[in-house]
């Protein structure tokens, strides 16, 4: 019998802020559940930090630079999205009858939606906002960016709403005996952030730790990220101003927990949690104050780049297992999913099937890296590559200084050793290899003769030492 396939997605959700990564005290007990049932993916990367792009690679299978998708819809240049004649993997499950439905946020297409994808039922996040006006139209927002509590009952708020329409499309379709893939992308806890009071209470934020990276002073650091501050108007904020911030980015994670929990409880009701594939991941990260910074923008640290990703297959995948190989969390999951169905897999992915590692095969030519990609965005465009390891991360920002962090011994990124001469050597190998990659999965950036010549020669190396 082929199974369900439940795809959850956060806006903006840290790796670092999911209660079973033990780095911050944030309660998630639902999401923990799923991978102490499952897999827990330390290594999983997101294509490039960026809302559109990323969904996009997603539904495709590529990275979105091949097909025109650099940033999202709503900056100031225009860009291309994945049309609806390009290829979907949900086409494909549709065609061997699955019955597909889309809740919540879509950021693909700004015309087309996700029945031209293959979706048959699309419950979009401007539904909850309708309802929410109709029902509770003197509740208005009142803060910006920094977030506030929301006014509405708990089980009215936008995770619990969108999660009860995932368990109505989940009873629709139990009914019958076709297989069904849900997907539901939450919009939190994107800044601003409001959750309930139920769930700002668990968070007092005189007890939230300040991230290890807030000491920033962007010495030695490409210009781009200083001026953030400025674009944002928040040069001058303190812990004191951020702390309140973080608390109610942790309180909205928890609410959506919650709201997963209300899921996880409907699915076994309807006896089907061990015939459901569940994965639970986000499009990225978000510096809510990490470096001093707001948002994802111009940078790739490891708060915008790394995201969780946990899957749980009862029938497949042991529990308590945890995997640390480097994984393209977008690129890998869409094959993963055809594989596990016995389909067959375009030869145009960038991705890998995850599913021996999920089974335990020793796989000795896994990928020993991971690479992610940023264009720009609303402040201007930027453009940069970035290519990690177990010890080193090297950043090629092809108009200002590169960047190059040793992760054993500077975690939070605060040390920019690419002035070093002794790290010459290294530097010339990962640059080396981040081309490699790059023309293999087809990123037009490298192609060009000029940034080629950047890339491969020491000239631009030579300048920064």
């Amino acid at each position: 019998m082929r199974p369900n396939i439940l795809i959850i997605v956060a806006d903006q959700q840290r790796y670092d802020c999911i209660g079973y990564s033990n780095a911050y005290p944030v309660q998630t007990p639902n999401i923990d559940r799923l991978a102490r049932e499952g897999v827990w993916c330390t290594n999983a990367h997101t294509p490039i930090p960026v809302c559109s792009p990323a969904r996009q690679a997603f539904l495709n299978g590529k990275r979105p630079e091949t097909f025109g998708a650099l940033w999202n819809q709503g900056g100031t240049l225009k860009t291309c999205n994945l049309s609806p004649e390009d290829y979907s993997w949900v086409k494909e499950l549709k065609d061997i009858g699955y019955q597909n439905a889309f809740i919540g946020k879509w950021d693909v297409n700004p015309i087309f939606g996700p029945l031209d994808y293959g979706f048959d039922h699309f419950t979009p996040l401007n539904d909850y906002w309708e309802y929410r006006e109709k029902h509770y139209p003197s509740l208005k927002y009142e803060e910006g960016w920094m977030g506030e509590i929301d006014k509405i009952p708990y089980r009215e708020n936008v995770s619990h709403w969108l999660a009860y329409k995932a368990i109505d499309y989940m009873e629709e379709y139990s009914d019958n005996d076709k297989p069904w893939h849900i997907r539901l992308d939450f919009p939190g806890p994107h800044l601003p952030c409001r959750p309930s009071k139920e769930f700002a209470k668990l968070y007092n934020s005189n007890d939230i730790p300040p991230w290890p990276s807030f000491e920033e002073d962007f010495k030695n650091k490409p210009y781009i990220q200083k001026q953030q501050l400025y674009s944002w108007n928040i040069e001058d904020l303190t812990w004191q101003d951020w702390k309140e911030t973080v608390a109610l980015y942790y309180a909205t994670i928890s609410e959506i927990d919650n709201a997963i929990g209300k899921i996880l409880d409907k699915l076994d009701k309807l006896n089907q949690a061990d015939n459901t594939l569940i994965i639970y991941t986000a499009d990225h990260g978000d510096m809510c104050g990490s470096h001093r910074m707001i948002d994802k923008h111009y940078v790739l640290y490891d708060d915008v780049v790394r995201v969780p990703l946990v899957i749980r297959w009862p029938s497949i995948v042991p529990p308590n297992k945890v995997i640390d190989e480097y994984i393209y969390q977008f690129l890998d999951i869409p094959p993963t999913i055809l594989e596990a169905l016995g389909e067959a897999l375009p030869d145009f992915f960038v991705g890998r099937s995850l599913l021996p590692l999920l089974k335990g095969r020793d796989v000795k030519k896994w990928r020993k890296e991971a690479v992610t990609t940023y264009n720009g965005q609303q402040f201007g465009l930027y453009t940069q590559r970035m290519i990690r390891n177990e010890t080193w991360k090297y950043i090629w920002n092809t108009t200002d200084i590169d960047e190059l962090y040793n992760l054993q011994e500077d975690p939070y990124e605060l040390n920019n050793l690419i002035g070093n001469e002794e790290y010459k050597p290294i530097v010339n190998c990962l640059r080396k290899r981040l081309y490699e990659v790059l023309m293999e999965e087809g990123d037009g950036l490298v192609k060009s003769s000029w940034i080629k010549r950047q890339l491969l020669n020491n000239k631009k190396l030579d300048h920064q030492m």
